[in-house]
């Protein structure tokens, strides 16, 4: 059923002649003259190969994962319907996480704050427990049927230690006592299993336990006004609150900053030596660790222009693979937790989704194709070097969702806004397809995780696949990527997948494409005129082009050899899904 809509437009397309659904990509002006950037003049013929009996393993679907900080947006109309169509990408649990799960106020989200008032004290100073508005939202994670990550925190107002004001404006959310440690440590704990025992009982005790409870964020910055010892303590006493009320349930942390820099690597390190090596503060016995947890992000620039020339946004993708590399090789070195599950619980472009275009031109990749294809390449690259520091990485959560009534396409890092998604919800849609077994892919234009870890994706673009082999299907995700936004020829490709069963004589394809023309209902916009109030004709073709888009009608090619070759142009910063059934 989550393919339905896919399914019932595949169907329509099957009698439609070529011309109704291919178009040529649009090319870029050859007079453009770009900041510091080579132009690329003819198409690269770029070979891939796809070799559906080399198996890599079984597939793990990381990019099933995603968060926000207005944990409030969860129950308004759009954030209801986008979670919705999170739960509709993938056969497999998608993983919702989001900040402010326990912080005081009235409920109302504003930019990086949302509230729950579920815990203050009375006049004796007695704890009163409120459930409401965090039912709301846990309430509409069941409807929707994705599960949550639990992240405890931030700290209620009677119980902040902070002296200074507890809840400060946008864009200094994080330097209220919101994120002061507790001032009674037994409270805090007790307020974690209350929450935790009411969740067992309202959404049953096998359901509770497939959850992944997950301590604070980032502790070693801002969101942290207090030690690292602090935050250690802060651990024991939230995992033994929790575990108090469901034994078998599945916590971890640290939640911390990427280990690109040697401070969020020592802070890693410390708290993995301080769970295997120390007692608990709350218990006195081990310390219970599940997941470890950190946030890799990229950072993208600006390249203004000079005379005569246009700027561009230069995405920074090595800086999230190094941090993530880096943190790999802290957990790899770990004699007790080298083989626990990863979960780089915040892994983006860049740090503030709550920031827009308007404030800083360098997130103008938000809105159009670079974003889908940094991800497509950070997904595999990410899943590469977790191979590489033999490490088990389990999930990516996209620090994106949406916000409610701001402009059309502001240039917010979301995942859709006022209801039409954008293109990268398309990526993860893409990605929906992958089952089964990864599949061994080469490219003649791949640029290597590692190389992307030194150098980015600057000297060439990087032309390359990735690919997953089930019982009678393969998913083939191909692109067409450079760090540089640049105008740019695209690659002519030829795709060869071999290894198909030998009994199969024929196999259907379905071509879905992410590029400036399909699945893209931001370019569908700016051609409308970007209307802020658009008429129910226009919003009703919005919501369509914001769906993935089947690049041609599906076709059945002849195998010989147990091979196919599929051939197509592949603009840059395009994305592309090979869909093979037999």
């Amino acid at each position: 059923m989550r393919r339905l809509a896919v399914v019932l437009l595949c169907g329509l397309l099957y009698s439609l002649p070529l011309s109704a659904t291919a178009q040529p990509p649009v090319a870029a002006p050859a007079s453009v003259q770009v900041a510091g950037a080579a132009q690329v003049g003819a198409s690269e013929q770029v070979a891939i190969g796809v070799d559906l009996a080399r198996s890599m393993g079984a597939y793990k679907p990381i990019g099933d994962w995603f968060g926000y900080d207005e944990s409030n947006y969860t129950t308004m109309q759009y954030g209801r319907q986008l979670l919705g169509e999170l739960h509709d990408l993938s056969p497999v649990p998608v993983y919702i996480r989001a900040h402010h799960l326990f912080t005081s106020g009235d409920g109302v989200a504003s930019l990086k704050w949302s509230s729950t008032n579920v815990f203050t004290l009375d006049a004796s100073g007695k704890p009163v427990y409120d459930f409401t508005v965090l039912d709301q939202i846990f309430d509409e994670y069941r409807r929707a049927g994705v599960r949550p990550m639990v992240e405890l925190g931030f700290m209620p107002r009677d119980l902040a230690s902070g002296t200074g004001p507890y809840q400060l404006a946008y864009p200094n959310t994080i330097k209220g006592s919101v994120q002061s440690p507790p001032k009674d440590y037994a409270m805090w704990s007790e307020l974690v299993r209350r929450v935790t025992e009411h969740f067992v009982q309202r959404y049953g005790r096998a359901e509770v336990a497939t959850w992944y409870f997950e301590v604070w964020n980032e502790p070693d910055i801002s969101y942290w006004q207090g030690t690292p010892e602090q935050y250690f303590k802060l651990y024991d006493y939230s995992v033994a609150g929790v575990r108090k009320a469901l034994p078998n349930a599945i916590v971890g942390g640290p939640a911390s900053t990427g280990p690109g820099s040697a401070r969020a690597s020592t802070f890693l390190r410390n708290f993995l030596d301080h769970c295997a090596n120390d007692k608990s503060a709350a218990t006195g016995g081990a310390i219970p660790l599940d997941f470890i947890s950190f946030h890799p992000k990229g950072s993208p620039k600006f390249i203004a222009g000079g005379p005569g020339e246009v700027g561009h946004v230069r995405m920074g993708l090595a800086n999230e693979l190094n941090a993530a590399a880096n943190g790999f090789r802290v957990v790899a070195a770990s004699a007790k937790y080298h083989g626990l599950p990863i979960i780089l619980s915040e892994a983006d472009p860049e740090g503030c989704a709550a920031c827009s275009e308007k404030e800083n031109p360098a997130n103008g990749y938000r809105n159009g194709p670079l974003y889908p294809a940094y991800t497509a390449v950070a997904m595999k690259a990410l899943a590469d070097l977790a191979v590489e520091s033999k490490v088990n990485l389990i999930g990516m959560v996209s620090w994106s969702f949406e916000f409610e009534g701001k402009p059309y396409f502001e240039g917010f890092r979301t995942l859709s806004t006022n209801g039409i998604d954008k293109p990268v919800l398309n990526v993860f849609r893409m990605a929906g397809f992958f089952s089964g077994e990864r599949v061994a892919t080469t490219s003649s234009a791949q640029v290597a995780a590692d190389e992307i870890v030194k150098s980015g994706v600057r000297a060439q673009p990087d032309v390359d696949a990735f690919a997953t082999r089930d019982a009678h299907e393969a998913a083939v995700m191909l692109w067409n990527y450079a760090d540089d936004d640049v105008p740019a020829a695209g690659a002519q490709v030829n795709v060869r997948v071999t290894g198909i069963p030998a009994q199969v004589h024929r196999v259907l394809l379905e071509h879905f494409r992410i590029d400036e023309t399909y699945s893209n209902a931001y370019n569908a916009w700016k051609a409308m005129g970007s209307p802020q109030t658009p008429t129910p004709e226009q919003y009703a073709k919005l919501k369509e082009a914001g769906q993935l888009e089947l690049l041609t009608s599906p076709q059945w090619l002849d195998v010989a050899g147990g091979s196919v070759t599929i051939a197509t142009e592949l603009p840059r910063e395009a994305i592309s899904l090979l869909h093979l059934q037999w």
